[in-house]
């Protein structure tokens, strides 16, 4: 079962699940603000594609962090404010992609 993380506002993710829908992809999709995620699973995410990738530096969030927050994010730090995270992340038995690119996600499909 593929599994797509992110919330349901951003247009990243609603790309997302209109391409995986027009293309009869089955998944599962958790809102990281109606069901915030553990940090099993965030470490799980952190693990599969770095850190780097994983956190989102285009956000608002990203940018009202302090200096110090945002040149060493730590795990605690994203989990409190999961918006850091990068939308939407994509977990399949093939991986793990974070972010939307109809190439990479033909590929993943």
């Amino acid at each position: 079962m593929i599994k797509m993380y992110g919330i349901k506002n951003c247009d990243s993710v609603r790309q997302a699940q209109k391409f995986l829908t027009a293309n009869l992809v089955d998944f599962e999709f958790i809102d990281f603000r109606q069901n915030p995620i553990d940090e099993q699973t965030l470490q799980s995410f952190i693990d599969a594609a770095g850190l780097d990738k994983i956190v989102n530096k285009r956000s608002t969030t990203y940018r009202n962090l302090s200096e110090n927050e945002r040149q060493n994010p730590s795990l605690a730090l994203i989990l409190k404010n999961p918006t850091l995270i990068k939308r939407p992340v994509l977990v399949t038995l093939k991986g793990i992609e974070v972010g939307f690119s109809e190439k990479l996600y033909q590929r993943f499909i």
